[in-house]
């Protein structure tokens, strides 16, 4: 049987923590800034945590 092969898009989107759990960026970060406020891009800024609900599928992507 080959090796499991990880997506790679998803390799380059996602990192897992410590606990397991799955880290994102924020979406709407690249361009089109202009319409947007400043108080919004700042709200855009860092990274967050996956959903509940969406977080086996990233699993199942990224082999874990």
């Amino acid at each position: 049987m080959p090796k499991m092969k990880t997506h790679s898009s998803a390799k380059k989107r996602f990192r897992v923590t410590g606990s397991g759990k799955i880290k994102r960026f924020q979406s709407g970060k690249r361009h089109l800034l202009r319409k947007r406020s400043t108080k919004a891009k700042l709200r855009l800024t860092g990274s967050t945590l996956v959903s509940k609900a969406d977080e086996k599928r990233i699993k199942a992507l990224l082999n874990i």
